[in-house]
């Protein structure tokens, strides 16, 4: 690469800031031991490894990660996956634990203040932008062509913002523009929110990546920490103030996703639901996926396990180890068991006789011998007991474990073992 011209890179002027603090509770039970970000996808990598492997690949060598709710197991991934950046080469990845930095009586009080409670370690990276990222969506994109936009065109923020059907909008921070970009109104979360301007049956949505001069922006900060009427969040208070009183503006994310010529569709999906995570992995398995994972040239960077290839066992009728569109991971063995557009994580198991249909398995799951598996996302480490049928009886299913509004089966280890317990 030309010295010069990468000296004149945006991203290398940039820090990303990523929110990887929050209690995930939509995912239920799979966020019980750890955060939202560190869950499992894609058979070997993790949701936050998106966000991560977006800003070195757009070229930004300066990250921190704020974290609070149940993050050993983000800590412990980011560690190992994400431990190359060398200072040497001014390269920083910092992990910020909620840890009442500030005072001895809060922690983050909210997104914008997880921010502001770390502006002297944001201050010591000497940078001039700052990319607000969250930890836990699933998309591929480059921050450098928002990084461009942001400068181009002048503005406070820069939001990246994607259209949605107007019926999910209420989950989003939505915004209308002018004929210029501009946000003329940010509206978070709206019981009735507006249209995209001669479309209605879609808006304009937030997806919680901001792009901000970083004076400004730390400014702005300690003016809102002293204002006792803020909730602290960039959704609720930062973004809206500055539509009102600055230049907000919308990029979008059509403008910078990035595509390998497979994908027909600007891929972006919120995995925040058991529903929505369970469809996001099992779009990975279409002949061709919406989402190219096999792109060499914007690869998601994990932690690469050192594990011997997946092993195929037994071929003979009725007990043949076979895979039909299916992700399988490392480790895994396949022993005369069969597999349909599934996902089965690093270290997996599966015995003979059994079947694994439509279902997602996280790391070093066990699938018993006769057991069957029907559109299950099935947590990490579990013993699938030996003839376990689930995904055929919902009312059955749901007895011992939680069967969503989409009819897909979540399984962890406490459901089994309360089944285990009253079946005796």
């Amino acid at each position: 690469m030309d010295s010069e011209r990468y000296k004149r890179r945006l991203s290398t002027q940039a820090m990303a800031f990523v929110l990887a603090g929050g209690r995930g509770s939509r995912l239920k039970e799979l966020t019980d031991r750890r955060a939202k970000p560190a869950v499992s996808f894609g058979g070997k990598t993790r949701i936050i490894d998106f966000a991560l492997s977006n800003a070195l690949n757009s070229g930004i060598r300066k990250m921190a990660v704020a974290t609070q709710y149940k993050a050993h197991s983000l800590i412990r991934h980011i560690q190992r996956g994400w431990n190359f950046f060398r200072a040497e080469r001014n390269e920083y990845l910092d992990i910020l634990p909620a840890s009442q930095r500030i005072d001895e009586v809060n922690w983050y009080k909210g997104t914008a203040d997880a921010v502001r409670q770390n502006i002297d370690i944001i201050d010591s990276y000497d940078v001039e932008y700052i990319v607000v990222l969250a930890g836990d969506h699933i998309y591929k994109m480059d921050y450098e062509l928002m990084l461009e936009h942001h400068v181009n065109a002048r503005a406070d923020v820069t939001v990246g913002c994607l259209t949605v059907p107007l019926a999910e909008a209420t989950a989003f921070g939505v915004m209308d523009v002018d004929d210029k970009g501009q946000i003329t109104r940010f509206l978070e979360k709206p019981a009735n929110p507006p249209h995209v301007p001669g479309d209605p049956a879609h808006a304009l949505a937030s997806m919680g990546i901001y792009v901000f001069n970083w004076p400004f922006l730390r400014a702005l900060l300690l003016e809102d920490a002293v204002d006792a009427a803020s909730s602290h969040d960039f959704g609720k208070d930062i973004i809206p103030h500055i539509v009102k009183s600055g230049k907000a503006v919308a990029h979008r994310f059509t403008d910078s996703c990035i595509r390998s010529g497979l994908e027909e569709e600007a891929y972006w999906r919120d995995v925040g639901t058991i529903d929505a995570y369970w469809q996001a992995n099992i779009d990975l398995t279409d002949f061709v996926p919406k989402l190219d994972i096999y792109d060499r040239t914007w690869p998601i960077w994990t932690y690469a396990e050192i594990v011997p290839p997946a092993k195929f066992v037994h071929d003979q009728e009725g007990r043949r180890g076979e895979a039909i569109s299916s992700l399988i991971a490392g480790d895994s063995i396949i022993s005369g068991s069969v597999v349909r557009k599934s996902l089965v994580s690093t270290g997996g198991r599966l015995r003979s006789f059994s079947s694994v249909e439509e279902s997602v398995l996280l790391p070093n799951v066990t699938v018993n011998r006769n057991a069957r598996l029907k559109r299950c996302v099935v947590d990490s480490g579990l013993q699938i007991p030996e003839g376990l049928v689930v995904g055929e009886d919902p009312d059955e299913d749901g007895k011992w474990f939680r069967v969503t509004e989409g009819g897909v089966t979540l399984i962890t280890r406490e459901m089994l073992a309360r089944r285990a317990a009253a079946l005796g």
